[in-house]
């Protein structure tokens, strides 16, 4: 598979993660591509059977066309993970490293990246690994979004793995495993009061509070 293919898996298995049907504006907006070159690329992807691609109906991935976005990931999580527990970056520097080197067509060098980790189940941002089968660990945490006040959750994982982001989660002290007590939620704009690590208190907007999550 071609380097910009790939890409595009990856962002049809982001988008199949929610309930809005894909499309080509969808995948478009995603990618910051026009739209034209979009449909292109797909029908060249249903062409390869990883994709069931119809005019104006929604887009869906194959069992094969799944299954290579998820080998894809693993290769960019195993990256990460590397980045940060062997050389020593932080995990707000290691996604963009990891989005070059995922492309590296050899299943040997990953396999081996896997080895040497101790064939880890989540990635430094929380997200779960798939196995060589392509394969997800169970994954269990939710957005902090729905929780309520009144109670402690743990920092399991982040959704936005911008540096900028990460960085001020760092500035916060905030790392994962980190607990995040719920103090109010405010109803006029769904932010929430919170205590961190039962010392700083800090009010969360609520784009911040989805890309949170926890247990």
């Amino acid at each position: 598979m071609t380097l910009t293919e790939e890409n595009y898996l990856k962002a049809l298995h982001r988008l199949s993660q929610s309930e809005e049907p894909i499309t080509v504006k969808r995948i478009a907006m995603q990618l910051g591509i026009k739209m034209p070159t979009v449909t292109s690329m797909v029908r060249n992807l249903a062409a390869k059977k990883l994709i069931r691609y119809e005019k104006y109906k929604a887009i869906e991935m194959t069992e094969k066309g799944r299954r290579q976005a998820l080998l894809i990931l693993r290769k960019h999580r195993l990256t990460e993970l590397f980045l940060k527990d062997v050389m020593g970056l932080g995990w707000e520097e290691v996604h963009d490293i990891a989005e070059q080197i995922e492309h590296i067509q050899s299943d040997r060098f990953f396999n081996r990246i896997d080895e040497m980790l101790g064939h880890p189940k989540f990635d430094p941002h929380g997200e779960p690994i798939p196995d060589a089968n392509g394969k997800l660990p169970f994954f269990k945490a939710f957005p902090l979004s729905g929780c309520e006040a009144g109670k402690k959750y743990k920092l399991t994982g982040v959704l936005d793995h911008d540096g900028g982001f990460l960085t001020y989660l760092n500035t916060l002290g905030l790392t994962l495993g980190s607990s995040i007590e719920v103090i109010e939620v405010h109803g006029f704009d769904r932010s929430m009061e919170v205590l961190l690590n039962g010392k700083t208190r800090t009010v969360f907007s609520f784009i911040v509070c989805q890309h949170l999550l926890v247990i």
